[in-house]
């Protein structure tokens, strides 16, 4: 893209960063925004906005347009992220919101897929983005037509938030456990991503693999997250959220441990288990959001936890390769670990404060 839009490459990373703040904005404000106008209006219009921005990307060449279209291609992901989950996590079991994300996994893997598509057969990068575009307008029309559908229990969410939702400094002061899990959920995708991201460029200069194997390790990483959600649909009859989402975390672990080892024999099992732990911990304190911290503010709430989410995604990857310009990256194991800890130790004082705000 950068050399049809005469620009240099890294200005990447200026969309992405005005993708993710329109992503936090829409997040912090959500539950305003849904109380007044229902999760299914909100859902359908706000995927209308990323559709219409993505047709824009595929229908211009400039650079400043394509900044300009990046604000409501992240106010309507943030929208969708935040009315979604709640509304599974109130009116569905803990599977579907497994299921839920295992299913983002596979359109995180379609999308390059058809952008690749495209390239091979020697089209344009807009051809890519036109495609996406026009799957997202049809999922529109399936939105609209399914708006009877959602009526069924928006009398019973209405309940929920007949007043309107404290802000997040009250609900920070006044909600035991809260400041806890919006760092659980910084510190889970600030691994998500990192390793995501840079577990390609450990593998070369770490550990002398080819850039392509290295690539390819790093999609079995992903494929491990999808995977995992999948039969973590299957596990929630057997274990609950709480469960499920120490079991991520200590999988993690045992994939980090793996990936120490001086043995290449380890390498694909490691980056196997530290995708595999990734998968429950995310719809695990999803689902759990309602039942942490009550109904009538899980909306808020939520839109809270996706926007600490999205900050973890945008900011600490960033940090990671800025650190690893002085350390190598040798120190991702470490980075990883550390944040590992951290959620372990978050996770525990706050399932500990929401259950003793439920004793009293």
């Amino acid at each position: 893209m950068f050399e049809g839009l005469g620009v240099p490459v890294d200005y990447a990373g200026i969309i992405s960063m005005i993708v993710a703040a329109g992503t936090v904005v829409s997040s912090l404000f959500s539950g305003r925004v849904i109380q007044c106008f229902g999760v299914a209006a909100v859902t359908t219009f706000s995927v209308l906005m990323t559709a219409l921005a993505l047709m824009g990307f595929s229908l211009t060449g400039e650079f400043l347009y394509l900044c300009l279209l990046a604000i409501p291609l992240g106010l309507g992901a943030g929208s969708v992220d935040s009315a979604l989950n709640n509304y599974v996590a109130l009116h569905y079991q803990a599977r579907h919101m497994n299921w839920l994300h295992s299913f983002w996994g596979v359109g995180a893997a379609i999308g390059p897929m058809i952008m690749a598509g495209y390239l091979a057969q020697g089209n344009s990068w807009s051809s890519g983005y036109s495609t996406v575009a026009w799957i997202q307008l049809g999922l529109v029309l399936i939105l609209i037509f399914s708006l009877p559908l959602w009526h069924k229990n928006h009398s019973s969410q209405e309940s929920h938030v007949e007043e309107s939702s404290p802000g997040l400094f009250t609900l920070l002061l006044t909600l035991p456990g809260l400041k806890q899990a919006l760092v659980v959920f910084f510190c889970y995708c600030t691994i998500e991503a990192t390793f995501g991201l840079w577990g390609a460029s450990y593998l070369v200069f770490e550990k002398g693999y080819p850039a392509d194997q290295a690539a390819r390790l790093t999609s079995l990483y992903f494929l491990g997250i999808t995977i995992g959600r999948f039969f973590s649909g299957f596990l929630t009859a057997h274990f609950i959220n709480r469960q499920l989402v120490y079991l991520g975390q200590g999988v993690i672990g045992l994939g980090i441990g793996l990936l120490f080892l001086p043995f290449s024999f380890t390498t694909i099992p490691g980056f196997l288990l530290v995708g595999l732990g990734c998968a429950p911990i995310f719809p695990s304190l999803l689902h759990d959001t309602p039942v942490n911290f009550g109904e009538k503010n899980s909306q808020s709430i939520m839109g809270f936890q996706m926007a600490s989410a999205y900050v973890g995604i945008t900011l600490m990857p960033f940090l990671f390769g800025k650190v690893a310009i002085f350390t190598g990256y040798g120190f991702l194991l470490g980075f990883l670990g550390f944040f590992l800890a951290l959620i372990f130790a978050m996770t525990r004082m706050m399932n500990r404060k929401v259950s003793n705000r439920k004793i009293v």
